[in-house]
């Protein structure tokens, strides 16, 4: 595989909405999401369940259900990805931009050898021929470290450990060398030996191909080993947004405060954990504020009807936040809370 430096902007969205029909009535699962992704960058996206972060990127591939329709702009190297007819953006989907989903044994198919499913994404996207795909298919799984990858190719999913077949979705992710790949919970359920393995082996290919990711977790740990950016979500809005250190180290808004101190730490042992009172909004029904106002502790009267819009932190500029309440206040309680 050949190598690719970070060279500038990769992807830029803008108020970008993501809404479903059902009975109950519409239910906005993303609303405004704006962001810029450099090349070499990685973003993580993080949140409670329900916040928004797997439907936004499901929104950039095209795979909404069929209820669900996305509104602003997802401009990828000056090309909308959500204007492009299907033709179009299956020629980028799994070729430029691709995607690594949350369970690999749902996500690679059980009647085929992974040799089948590696191949046949390099057939359709690059045109290589049979062998030629099976070559760069092996030497892909080698990069991701299978071992003895020239005869484990044959086998089917189900002959692999659930390590083993994420690191398989990786291998299939960047046969292509993708300039965008996208990670959705990609350590979810796998032990933390593993889950370590996984991260370093995501540091190693964005170090070796340029390659930008967007990491979409729940796990803060995970975050704060690979990310240069974090973005915290609820409600399906921003909360905060800035870089990693700034993020963990110095949080502004209760809710970020709210989901560090819920990350055990080894330093604290014996510590009962923190968490957040109350449970997410539904998101048919959201407040006419803050979607966190009723379960923020820094709750101030207007932030039940006023929504808060992102802006740049007092303190640091390069931090954006979306509440009322003053960044200090928050900051101070900060203190011994990240992971």
């Amino acid at each position: 595989m050949t190598s690719r430096q970070p060279t500038g902007a990769l992807l830029e969205v803008d108020d970008l909405c993501v809404r479903f029909k059902t009975e109950d009535g519409e239910v906005t699962a993303v609303n405004g999401l704006s962001f810029q992704l450099q090349r070499g960058q990685t973003l993580g996206i993080v949140g409670e369940s329900g916040s928004g972060k797997s439907q936004s990127m499901l929104s950039l591939m095209g795979l909404l259900a069929a209820n669900g329709r996305a509104s602003g702009r997802a401009l990828f190297q000056g090309n909308d990805l959500l204007a492009m007819p299907t033709a179009a953006l299956n020629r980028i989907r799994g070729d430029r931009v691709a995607m690594i989903f949350q369970d690999p044994m749902t996500s690679l198919n059980p009647y085929l050898t992974i040799e089948r499913q590696m191949t046949e994404v390099l057939e359709l996207h690059k045109g290589m021929s049979r062998a030629a795909a099976r070559a760069r298919a092996i030497e892909a799984l080698d990069a991701v470290r299978i071992p003895d990858a020239a005869r484990r190719i044959r086998r089917y999913p189900h002959e692999f450990s659930g390590g083993m077949r994420q690191r398989i979705m990786i291998a299939m992710a960047l046969m292509c060398e993708p300039d965008v790949l996208i990670a959705d919970e990609p350590t979810t359920a796998l032990d933390v030996t593993v889950q370590a393995q996984i991260i370093a082996l995501l540091r190693d290919l964005q170090r070796d191909f340029g390659t930008a990711i967007i990491l979409i977790t729940h796990d803060l740990g995970v975050v704060a080993g690979l990310c240069d950016e974090v973005m915290v979500l609820y409600g399906g809005r921003i909360m905060e947004r800035g870089n990693a250190e700034s993020i963990f180290y110095r949080p502004t808004h209760p809710y970020t405060l709210g989901l560090l101190g819920a990350v055990p730490r080894l330093d604290h042992e014996g510590e009962r954990l923190v968490a957040i009172p109350g449970v997410p909004p539904n998101m048919a029904h959201l407040p006419a504020g803050c979607p966190f106002s009723e379960r923020c502790g820094f709750v101030l009267a207007r932030c039940a009807t006023e929504r808060p819009p992102l802006a740049a932190a007092a303190h640091d500029r390069a931090v954006l936040r979306a509440c009322h309440v003053e960044a200090g206040l928050v900051a101070a309680q900060a203190m011994g809370v990240r992971p």
